[in-house]
């Protein structure tokens, strides 16, 4: 399928859950606004979009105290299906289906992947709680919205490597989303979005298509500039004191150097 198809059966499950998503994302008193929707495309596209993905060797490690991850956006290198229903999530009908759901307007998917793509999460695997960077790669819009796509069939909750969402920080419990097959995830992003992914207890990989739209308003009024903020999980806590560090010492940079005194690599240079 391409992007066209990917993205007519989209919007087409999009539309007929419409309404319960909009209920569910639109719940009041909820500080992290979020929802998903549950076999998403035909369950044997799902299983072929899972069938190609990259194996770990072919994709970028990231390993660190923030975090742990195989991630990639330098899509030509891969199968052509996973471009594809990357793109599709950026189809006009679907952003804007999507940002009326969310009552954001106009929303802007973001064609370079800055931090999106795709990601792949094996044993012992995590992502640290964490505010996503405040901005586009240019710095110019503002990250709103995280759609997340999971297509690891039989994928169980007890696996781990799940969406967790903090709304009342690290002193109570997340909410936990299953990263089960075929779900999209939503969830918007603002200065108070504290969220993670639990630790993969499973020999196994999750497999993750992730978009991200942008705004030229922030979600919230008190919404300020920064740069991705991990902190540790809560039963780590000199971990946290030391993300905490790094975070402070990487807005220092940034206060001097707008864009970061490095390129961000993780882009989709489609020249190359």
């Amino acid at each position: 399928m391409n992007r066209i198809d990917l993205a007519n059966s989209i919007f087409e499950k999009l539309q007929a859950q419409k309404s319960q998503l909009q209920a569910d994302f639109n719940t009041e008193n909820t500080p992290i606004r979020y929802g998903f929707v549950d076999d998403l495309l035909p369950e044997a596209v799902a299983q072929e979009i899972a069938a190609v993905f990259p194996k770990p060797d072919a994709m970028v490690l990231k390993k660190s105290l923030r975090e742990d991850k195989y991630i990639a956006a330098q899509m030509n290198l891969y199968h052509p299906l996973l471009e594809e229903i990357i793109y599709a999530f950026q189809d006009p009908r679907i952003v804007a289906l999507i940002g009326e759901v969310c009552g954001i307007e106009n929303p802007i998917p973001d064609e370079n992947l800055y931090a999106g793509g795709i990601s792949l999460m094996g044993q012992n695997q995590f992502l640290n709680p964490h505010l996503d960077n405040s901005h586009d790669k240019d710095r110019n819009l503002w990250r709103v919205l995280n759609l997340l796509y999971y297509v690891t069939p039989d994928w169980q909750e007890a696996y781990g490597g799940n969406l967790e969402l903090w709304p009342n920080g690290l002193s109570q419990s997340p909410i936990t989303i299953h990263s089960k097959f075929n779900r999209l995830a939503i969830m918007e992003t603002h200065s108070h979005s504290l969220h993670s992914v639990s630790p993969v207890v499973f020999d196994g990989y999750r497999c993750c298509v992730s978009n991200y739209y942008f705004s030229e308003k922030p979600l919230l009024a008190e919404d300020t500039f920064h740069v991705t903020s991990f902190r540790g999980r809560p039963e780590n806590k000199l971990a946290d004191l030391i993300l905490q560090a790094d975070t402070f010492l990487r807005m220092g940079i940034r206060k001097i150097f707008k864009k970061g005194i490095k390129e961000n690599p993780h882009v989709y240079k489609k020249d190359q």
